[in-house]
């Protein structure tokens, strides 16, 4: 039998293989639990499915998109999330945002906590919410997803704005319908009353408001600015739908005698990139296809 002995050349370089220090196993992504609905949309859209989230069964229904994956555990309500279910499921990461600092501490015995601010009163949202998308995006390895994301967002609100009438000079409120005689409005420092500004549309409601939306004002408010069209934002209470229609000071607005109200779908009230994109697409269809009288 004749034995072939490896070349020189082949030990040699088996011997410096053997020399280098063993190649590192890609890291796991972090296992991230949502306690803010914002962060939540925020890991899906940058292609994250989260471990677990909260009031998943509401989520699906007020805020319809991106869509949660079905193997994300729910964790109950947001003010008061199950954290012994949270402990079964052993996040790596808790993402929040800071309407919920006060339940850090709890948290933090868990897993640590990344938290950002994008609602704060008299403040606008938008770039906030971009800051967050890049800030996470940044914590899990996803920069360039995050980037292109912002960039895309931007680049599609401005598309939306175009295809606007070239009329549609009239400004906008945006509210919601808590019962038949109150609306809440929604100011520069909510994501719609930002949105609506990038659209190009004024906001007819100017008075201050508190993160985001003003207290319940009586429909007659409505009537302040004549010219105005209405965007009325999904749900609406059962007994409102029922009674609106035959709502007499109602129908004594200006917008709604001249067919200038829309009802939008559902969407995040306090919502961030996915959110703003959203309520463009919704509101410049909305804004598009009504008669201007």
């Amino acid at each position: 039998m004749i034995h072939l002995l490896p070349s020189r050349r082949r030990v040699l370089a088996l011997g410096m293989a053997a020399m280098l220090p063993p190649i590192a196993a890609k890291a796991a992504p972090l296992r991230v639990a949502a306690i803010d609905w914002g962060m939540l949309e925020t890991l899906i859209a940058l292609g994250i499915a989260p471990v677990a989230a909260t009031e998943l069964i509401q989520f699906r229904k007020l805020a319809v998109e991106p869509e949660v994956p079905r193997s994300v555990t729910d964790l109950g309500l947001r003010g008061t999330p199950n954290y012994e279910l949270l402990r079964i499921v052993a996040p790596d990461l808790v993402a929040i945002s800071s309407f919920y600092e006060y339940q850090r501490p709890m948290l933090e015995r868990i897993a640590p906590v990344f938290a950002q601010t994008v609602y704060a009163p008299g403040v606008p949202p938008y770039p906030l919410a971009e800051a967050a998308t890049l800030a996470l995006g940044e914590k899990l390895g996803r920069q360039a997803e995050a980037k292109r994301y912002v960039d895309e967002t931007s680049v599609e609100i401005t598309r939306l704005r175009a295809t606007l009438p070239a009329d549609s000079g009239r400004p906008v409120f945006v509210i919601s319908l808590g019962d038949s005689r109150h609306f809440r409005a929604f100011g520069r420092d909510s994501m719609f009353g930002d949105v609506l500004r990038r659209l190009g549309v004024e906001n007819a409601w100017a008075d201050e408001t508190s993160y985001s939306a003003a207290a319940p004002v009586g429909l007659e408010a409505l009537a302040r600015v004549p010219d105005a069209s209405i965007l009325v934002v999904s749900p609406l209470p059962a007994d409102v739908g029922r009674a609106l229609p035959e709502n007499a000071l109602w129908n004594a607005l200006p917008a709604v005698r001249n067919s200038r109200v829309a009802l939008l779908e559902p969407i995040n009230h306090f919502g961030c990139l996915p959110s703003a994109r959203r309520f463009a697409r919704l509101a410049t269809a909305a804004l598009a296809g009504q008669t201007h009288g």
